[in-house]
Formats: C-alpha cells, sequence, structure tokens
C-alpha cells in the first residue's frame, strides 16, 4: 500500500503524461465530433459514429499510449536511475513492483474513459455503454492486457530512451490493428484476421459491442485472457532489477 500511495503521487506529477493520456484523447473526440459531420450523422440503422465507434476507439488510443509509451519509461527510468536496484535490498518483490504500476495505469486509463464518456454524453448526446457489465469486463480484461504488453516492453528494454521508442513501434501497428485510422469493419480479410490476434482488435471491437449494447464475443474474451496471461508471464519472467 505504501508503495502504491508513492507511485501514485509521483504519477500524479508527471503532467505530460497525463496530458497525452486524458487530455489528448478527450479533446480529439470533441474536435472530431464537432468538425466532421458524418460523426454525428445516422447511418440507415440509426447508428451514429459518435454513439459507438469513435468513444471505443478514443479509449483504446488512451490505454496505448499508457501501456506502450508511459508504463515503460517509468519502469526503465527507475531502472537507469538505480531505483529498482536499491529496492531490490527489501521485501518489495518484482510481481509487486509490476502490480503497483499496474493499478496505477489501469486507473489512469478508467478515468480517461470516464470523462470520454461523459465528454460524449453532454456534448453529442452520445449514450454510455449500454451493456455495461459487459462493459466493465472487456475493459478491465483488455486493458490489463495491454499493461502486461507494456510491462514486456520495460522488462526489455535496454534503456530509459530505448524503452518510448520501442513502445511507439509496437504501439502505431496496434492502433491500426486496432482501428484507430481505419474501421475494422472495411478493413481486407487477411488484414481483419490478423487484427483479431492482436489484442488490441478484439478490445477495440468487443468496447463497440458493448458500447451498442451487445454482449462481448467468447473468442475476443479468450484473445485478451490468453493475452494477459501470456504477456503477464513473460514480465515477470524477464523483469530485471539492473
Amino acid at each position: 500500500m505504501k508503495l502504491l500511495i508513492v507511485e501514485t503521487k509521483l504519477h500524479l506529477r508527471e503532467w505530460p503524461s497525463l496530458l497525452f493520456t486524458v487530455v489528448l484523447p478527450l479533446g480529439l473526440l470533441v474536435v472530431l465530433g464537432v468538425s466532421i459531420p458524418g460523426m454525428t450523422k445516422a447511418d440507415e440503422n440509426g447508428v451514429r459514429m459518435i454513439d459507438t465507434q469513435m468513444p471505443s476507439v478514443m479509449v483504446l488510443l488512451a490505454l496505448l499510449t499508457l501501456s506502450c509509451t508511459v508504463l515503460p519509461g517509468a519502469l526503465a527510468t527507475y531502472r537507469q536511475q538505480g531505483v529498482l536496484r536499491r529496492m531490490s535490498t527489501t521485501p518489495v518483490s518484482p510481481v509487486r513492483v509490476l502490480g503497483v504500476q499496474l493499478l496505477i495505469n489501469v486507473a489512469v486509463g478508467a478515468v480517461s474513459t470516464a470523462l470520454l464518456i461523459l465528454a460524449g454524453r453532454l456534448m453529442f448526446d452520445a449514450a454510455p455503454p449500454r451493456q455495461w457489465a459487459g462493459f466493465l469486463l472487456v475493459f478491465l480484461l483488455g486493458t490489463a492486457a495491454l499493461m502486461a504488453l507494456g510491462l514486456v516492453i520495460a522488462a526489455l528494454a535496454p534503456s530509459a530512451k530505448a524503452a518510448p521508442g520501442i513502445g511507439s513501434a509496437v504501439m502505431f501497428p496496434l492502433m491500426f490493428l486496432g482501428g484507430v485510422w481505419v474501421p475494422r469493419d472495411i478493413m481486407p480479410e487477411p488484414v481483419r484476421m490478423v487484427s483479431d490476434f492482436s489484442v488490441a482488435g478484439p478490445f477495440a471491437q468487443a468496447l463497440k459491442d458493448t458500447w451498442a449494447g451487445q454482449p462481448p464475443q467468447v473468442m475476443h474474451l479468450v484473445v485478451m485472457a490468453a493475452g494477459l496471461a501470456v504477456l503477464g508471464g513473460l514480465a515477470v519472467r524477464f523483469f530485471r532489477w539492473e
């Protein structure tokens, strides 16, 4: 608990990371919703992009930024500055260090998501997720899987400067596979098949489904759970104090 409190205070002091993970997705949602008429125009089924597609994409953007750049950068910096080496002389275990980082970044992601839902409601009368139980399950499972990926990057990065670069190299392909730039619905079939097993793709689609009131697909949940198990195990396996 003491480790969690201290790390939370340190994270809140890093305002640039909060700017990119909380303010940027929120600003993009508002700007794109206002400036692109198609975002608020209903299709033949009466569904607007601002109701399902755009919020889920912004949530994915915020979480990918957290997991692939903010989290690895923080841990790699701690290792380079000797913070982790000093912690290794205490009873603190690698699982606790990684767990605290995971909790803090999941909490930041939850705040960013809540603000996106609130802004969509106030600015565009966009409905919140209609399948709340499924949405919470998908959010927690998908976020944990992405954060586990960030922990793997942090464990393998050779230096603090290299960690954000490696994270960005991983993040941008995942943004594409998650439908941030091209909606998954219009992706070529081979690309969509790759997306279905990328964690980001199932996460984005499951968010969209639960936002529209549909239960998440079992296959999407399985892929996210498998990603969490495999990536979490790798993060613990390759964790280095120095």
